[in-house]
């Protein structure tokens, strides 16, 4: 049985991986700076504590054999793309890598799993919404669009100087928008599968819902289930990374919209407004990933979005009977 400490237990992906870990029958001890909004993840250990602070760090991380980092200041288009949070993006997401690093080495932690983002890779190269390129030797010349990216490029360098100059274990996943249920649906941090959700769910068949931009900018989206058997068989493996873990199921954000439609069995309208938009398309590249695993996501984005609408829908029922 692993000892093992999940930093961001609070937080959606951190949430579904604690139950995961346990379900494995491993020690998990969870930490955030705040409780998970949904669920309370069912860890050995729950520690409400601010990662950015060294103390709490050097406590979390005793008699850890493994560290799960999925801490970090972030949140949707809508919060990372205005400018108006990159100073705390940046130092706050920095600080608890630093920490956690610096103090779990000090430790005696054995390996560590360290998630990345999409959002590493260079603007110049997801202009066209059509042909995104998202291969993992692409993230250099780097040119990030977000101040997010930039830090999660820095912290990927910073675990790999660690592994070189510490003889540590790490292994590296850059996420390609993860979402399901337990997640944020509202708020202004929620990420673009929930919000269309939320939306859809809100709105009265044959009503009208607001999309940022023309529609046509693409992405893809990969249900939690799958993002956690691509974590566990990285672990497993032999393979650092950096390595994508995403869907290869390219849609427009209009295509997206549809589907969110189609799992409510409504009909409706969109109107188009500004809005933050990120880059024009991103799409994971699955090839090392298949080669190096011998394994890539396969299941249909809409199959994951009927059970995400399915559990969005029954919070927006809820929240309106507690409001009524």
């Amino acid at each position: 049985m692993k000892r093992i400490l999940v930093n961001g237990a609070g937080g959606f992906i951190g949430g579904h991986l604690v139950k995961w870990l346990r379900a494995e029958g491993n020690w998990v001890r969870a930490v955030d700076i705040k409780r998970h909004d949904f669920v309370e993840p069912p860890a050995d250990e729950f520690i409400l504590g601010d990662l950015r602070e060294q103390k709490v760090v050097r406590d979390v991380v005793q008699g850890i054999d493994e560290v799960y980092q999925l801490a970090a200041h972030m949140g949707g288009a809508g919060y990372l793309f205005t400018g108006e949070h990159d100073a705390d993006v940046l130092h706050n997401s920095a600080t608890i890598n630093l920490n956690t690093l610096h103090s779990g080495v000090r430790s005696g932690v054995k390996k560590f799993f360290y998630s990345s983002s999409a959002c590493i890779y260079p603007e110049y190269n997801q202009m066209d919404p059509d042909n995104p390129k998202c291969s993992e030797e692409s993230a250099y010349p780097a040119a990030p669009d977000s101040e997010y990216g930039w830090e999660k490029l820095f912290s990927e360098r910073l675990y790999m100087s660690y592994m070189r100059n510490y003889g540590v274990q790490v292994r590296i996943a850059r996420f390609h928008n993860i979402f399901g249920p337990e997640g944020t649906w509202r708020g202004g941090k929620e990420k673009a599968p929930a919000a269309m959700c939320r939306k859809v769910a809100e709105t009265p068949d044959g009503g009208e819902i607001e999309i940022w931009g023309d529609g046509k900018q693409t992405r893809s989206f990969l249900y939690i289930d799958e993002c956690l058997e691509g974590v566990r068989r990285l672990m497993e493996s032999d393979f650092t990374g950096p390595v994508n873990i995403g869907s290869d199921e390219k849609v427009t954000i209009n295509r997206l919209a549809e589907m969110a439609m189609e799992a409510a069995g409504k009909k409706l309208s969109v109107r188009h407004i500004p809005g933050p938009l990120g880059v024009r398309g991103r799409n994971s590249d699955n090839k090392l990933i298949r080669a190096k695993l011998g394994w890539g996501p396969s299941r249909p984005l809409s199959e994951g979005l009927a059970k995400t609408y399915a559990w969005i829908s029954a919070q927006v029922e809820k929240t309106a009977a507690v409001s009524a």
